[in-house]
């Protein structure tokens, strides 16, 4: 799998991609990480890239016909919209799931364009195939988000983790359950009884109802997605 990221930072990405499972991951070459840099598609001697929107107001806009070049010269002609898609990051977009990051690692090649300063001139939406939102809050660019996104859909690459692990976690519809490591007390806090008898029938349905009742407690709303799941 491929995934390009444009991008006015490509030096942000440096130190997250270049350590733990994604570093593995291109090691191994399931994911190729490619960056591109939006100012090398700016307009004149300046390379600019940006400018005032219409109607005035505060900041500056990426401007469409750099932000269109750059994906046109990154875009598999070859490829079809199954098997490639172009998203922009945005406050508009659905909030990014695991089942979207599911959906995505089965691409053959995702384009990420991070946007920054006040936005992105609103004619790039006709030239990509959807936007996504990691949540409900601001921040300075698209960068950090494209980081969220590009973990998420490379762990579940086949043979990035270890067998089964990715299935495990994608599997279940509620949070995980509470897990402990030694010492088996610390200030007074023991680790629970069942999960030291040895008894693997008891763990399990143990895990199984800590696993709903953390649910049912701290994001229920998790529960009713599953239950009623919004078609795309």
């Amino acid at each position: 799998m491929k995934i390009s990221i444009l991008t006015l930072f490509p030096e942000m990405f440096l130190g997250p991609f270049d350590y733990s499972i994604i570093k593995r991951a291109r090691d191994k070459k399931i994911v190729e990480i490619n960056y591109v840099n939006i100012r090398d598609f700016g307009i004149g001697r300046h390379k600019v890239v940006d400018d005032k929107p219409y109607g005035g107001g505060l900041g500056m806009l990426l401007r469409v016909d750099v932000l269109d070049k750059a994906i046109e010269s990154i875009k598999n002609k070859k490829l079809n919209k199954k098997s490639q898609k172009v998203v922009l990051l945005g406050t508009h977009g659905k909030t990014f799931n695991q089942k979207k990051a599911k959906d995505l690692s089965k691409l053959e090649h995702l384009i990420l364009i991070c946007g920054h300063y006040e936005g992105v001139d609103e004619r790039i939406k006709k030239f990509v195939d959807e936007e996504i939102s990691v949540g409900d809050f601001i921040v300075t660019g698209g960068e950090i988000p494209a980081m969220l996104i590009t973990d998420a859909v490379t762990r579940l690459k086949k043979g990035v983790l270890r067998t089964g692990v990715a299935e495990i976690e994608s599997f279940s519809p509620y949070l995980e359950f509470p897990q402990y490591t030694r010492p088996e007390i610390y200030k007074n806090i023991s680790v629970p009884g069942v999960l030291k008898g040895g008894n693997h029938k008891e763990i399990l349905e143990w895990r199984n109802k800590t696993s709903i009742k953390k649910t049912l407690t701290l994001r229920p709303d998790i529960i009713k997605s599953n239950i009623n799941p919004q078609k795309d």
